[in-house]
């Protein structure tokens, strides 16, 4: 899409979007409920509201009309989903943009906590049932998610008007730059955790070196390419067990990669990114060694990488996701030199579209990532980065201007990275930041609210969608 059409675009979304909840008198919307205030915004559904999670909250889950087409807003809707935790309209917003399908549970993203503020939650397009129908996969872009989050943003903003923060972890967090790439003055700042940035789609040497050097043991690291080696040596027997645990559990493979030897391939290769992405450092004991039981090997390949997720009906659900790593996002291409002799399908870990239905593979164009790495490396502001030292995504990052913009690494961390595993001067220096973004202070936020942020609330913040695992 040209920047033309986009900014003629942008042009024909703010005419439509103007006006779309009538103005209220201040003093008139303080006695209004904030159930009946949602409902008066065109396009707005309230589905439920839930029993309140935490003194001083209100959860609702809603749907947003948006259009499956943003360059014909006249075409066909579909209904985009979203949760809203209320807290006060008074209180800044945090927009969490999670990538993915919208967690059906009342939760505090970090931000959300540290400015004491409300939050909305948003289902990804093209994330069942945030489907356009009939679906036009082309329509699946970073422009058009990126300008669903813009339209949900003005129709809410004139009920929380004051200082607006976006967030997301991983793809969330990807989800949570391009927004501010297109839409940059509809937030006030940006907390995106462990976002890769795979700008040159083929130039993937940084994760060839990280897998290299991460971790402070190199003997982790060999016992981790020793398994894997040792796991395609024992092809046959795991194989008969990958299928008899298929067939065990309903499993099938012949929508995307064809057969349970193409899926274990993959699998055995997605074992060490998984270990460090989700485990790490203090899980080395746990690797197999070569002189392991069949059984055990198996078993190691489910608790990091996870047999069903490569069946039909684990990854077909991530569909959206590899669609977007196919044309725009990019994909980590590795070389896999200790294995790459017992390798039956080549290029079959490095190509997007590997885990995509025949139907929907389609070819890559660069432009969007050198575009949004051009801008977010020379013009954004208001921008923060959290990474995780061990966290294999984190080799490629974003790397932000110089304009009121900080990249942070947690030590020893893994993909769950947040400002609270960083070390103290920078969860201090980071915290600041994010508060100030908002237009709360620590003394604000430590006098006003209720209850406070930074004691945990069990119900609302021990269980988040990044303690959930995805492909990225």
């Amino acid at each position: 899409m040209s920047i033309r059409r986009q900014l003629s675009a942008i042009l024909v979304l703010i005419a439509g979007v103007i006006g779309l909840t009538a103005a209220v008198p201040m003093t008139a919307a303080a006695q209004v409920d904030i159930a009946d205030r949602l409902r008066a915004v065109p396009g707005l559904t309230i589905v439920s509201e839930e029993a309140p999670p935490a003194p001083g909250f209100r959860f609702f889950f809603l749907t947003y009309r948006q259009p499956s087409d943003h360059l014909n807003p006249q075409g066909g809707t579909f209904e985009q989903r979203f949760s809203l935790l209320h807290r006060d309209t008074n209180r800044p917003m945090v927009l969490h943009t999670t990538g993915y399908d919208m967690p059906e549970f009342a939760f505090r993203s970090e931000p959300t906590r540290l400015i004491d503020g409300n939050q909305i939650s948003t289902e990804q397009r093209f994330f069942s049932p945030s489907r356009p129908n009939p679906a036009d996969w082309t329509t699946l872009t970073i422009w058009q998610a990126a300008t669903d989050h813009h339209r949900l943003i003005l129709a809410l903003k004139p009920i929380y008007n004051q200082k607006w923060i976006s967030t997301g972890a991983s793809k969330g967090g990807m989800t949570s730059v391009y927004h501010r790439r297109f839409y940059p003055r509809d937030i006030d700042g940006v907390a995106a955790y462990v976002a890769p940035n795979d700008v040159v789609n083929r130039s993937d040497d940084a994760y060839d070196r990280f897998f290299d050097i991460v971790g402070n043991d190199p003997a982790c690291r060999t016992a981790l390419a020793n398994f894997q080696r040792e796991a395609f040596l024992r092809r046959t027997d795991l194989v008969n067990m990958y299928e008899a645990y298929a067939a065990a559990n309903g499993l099938t493979f012949n929508q995307v990669f064809g057969t349970a030897d193409a899926a274990f391939e993959f699998a055995v290769l997605d074992s060490r990114w998984a270990f460090w992405q989700f485990l790490g450092q203090n899980f080395c004991g746990t690797v197999p060694p070569v002189t392991a039981s069949t059984q055990e090997i198996f078993d190691f390949v489910d608790a990091t990488a996870g047999w069903g997720f490569y069946a039909d009906q684990g990854i077909l659900f991530y569909s959206p996701y590899f669609y977007q790593a196919a044309t725009q996002l990019g994909w980590p291409q590795l070389k896999f030199r200790h294995v790459r002799d017992l390798f039956r399908y080549p290029g079959l870990y490095n190509e997007a579209n590997s885990s995509l239905p025949a139907e929907l593979r389609s070819q890559h164009d660069a432009w969007p990532m050198t575009d949004i790495d051009r801008w977010v490396t020379r013009e954004s502001s208001q921008m923060l980065f959290v990474y995780g030292a061990n966290d294999p995504w984190g080799a490629e990052p974003f790397r932000p201007s110089g304009r009121d913009s900080y990249t942070y690494n947690a030590p020893g961390s893994n993909h769950g990275a947040n400002i609270s595993r960083l070390t103290a001067t920078d969860a201090a220096a980071a915290t600041a930041t994010l508060q100030r973004w908002a237009g709360v202070s620590t003394t604000a936020a430590a006098t006003t609210r209720t209850p406070s942020t930074t004691t945990l609330i069990p119900s609302l913040d021990t269980r988040t969608p990044d303690t959930i695992r995805r492909p990225l």
